[in-house]
């Protein structure tokens, strides 16, 4: 995504706006003797999972929490930098999308604060696709991980933070993981186009094939110019309606992808929207996320009449 830094410099340091379970029906609350675990996530795109997980045992902040704010680009602050260096455990993305946040860890360290990078976790390579956030096995993966670093730090709720992961993984990501299910079954092998990167994450557990250039997804996440060859072949799979829907980040809407989202309408290709950060960001991870599936599966019904 790349926003405006006018924008971007509008960031504020606030907590997260995720909602924060309670415990589970049949588990005791948190004993007397319990911590509170702070935990400060780059992104408030993790920080929901990391308070989805935690529960009333854990204070989430985000350093960024604004739809408006580039994580590839933010400026981090004095502010940001006492948030972390007071965290019992860091939460950033990696794999080259919020090195600001690895910078800034590695400027205030801390014996035995956890420093959890979702791309090492995941053994994502420097130039992967960044956005782990929208792959459901990478967040399975963070859930977990959030689980045991929890256990480690507060032994005292470890039964409190099993029941808040499966609280999660069962009620919590219910509706999308229906959506993801009814969308793999229904239309399992459909040709769709995007505009970048993010959704080359979430299509294979859609069953969707994205035919989209590599390279093209990749520029465009990246604000760098697609070559004029990947280009030419995204507008002529357009224009010969190789593809049944268009996807597009409307957070960065270039004027390419504006022409492209032109030709397809153009074409009669129903066109779906993503966005890479939290809208609204008051939601959780997961209401956001099936909002936006279940907007992406209205646009695949358009195309195939199923």
């Amino acid at each position: 995504m790349r926003l405006s830094s006018t924008l971007a410099l509008g960031v504020l340091l606030s907590l997260s706006a995720c909602s924060v379970s309670s415990a589970p029906q049949g588990v005791a609350p948190p004993g007397t003797g319990s911590r509170t675990i702070r935990v400060v996530a780059a992104e408030n795109f993790w920080g929901s999972i990391a308070s989805s997980v935690g529960g009333k045992r854990v204070e989430v902040m985000s350093l960024i929490d604004s739809p408006d704010a580039d994580p590839h680009d933010y400026e981090a602050t004095a502010a940001d930098g006492r948030a972390i260096a007071s965290a019992d455990l860091v939460l950033i993305n990696g794999v080259g999308y919020d090195t600001w946040a690895g910078k800034l860890a590695e400027a205030n360290p801390v014996p035995g604060r956890v420093d959890l990078s979702v791309g090492a976790l995941v053994g994502a390579a420097p130039g992967d696709n960044p956005h782990r956030w929208y792959n459901p096995d990478d967040v399975r993966r963070v859930a977990d991980q959030l689980l045991s670093e929890y256990q480690r730090i507060d032994p005292a709720d470890s039964a409190y933070f099993v029941a808040q992961r499966a609280t999660f993984e069962t009620a919590g990501l219910a509706a999308y993981k229906s959506v993801v299910a009814d969308i793999r079954a229904t239309y399992s092998g459909t040709p769709i186009g995007a505009s970048e990167s993010i959704v080359a994450m979430i299509a294979p557990a859609l069953g969707l094939d994205l035919i989209s250039p590599t390279a093209f997804l990749t520029a465009i996440s990246a604000g760098s110019d697609p070559t004029a060859a990947d280009k030419a072949t995204v507008d002529a799979q357009i224009r010969s309606r190789q593809i049944k829907v268009y996807v597009y980040n409307r957070q960065n809407a270039t004027p390419d992808v504006q022409t492209q989202i032109d030709e397809a309408k153009a074409q009669g290709i129903p066109v779906a929207t993503i966005t890479e950060t939290m809208v609204p960001a008051t939601a959780t991870w997961q209401q956001w996320q099936t909002a936006q599936l279940v907007e992406l599966r209205a646009a695949l019904a358009a195309a195939t009449g199923r």
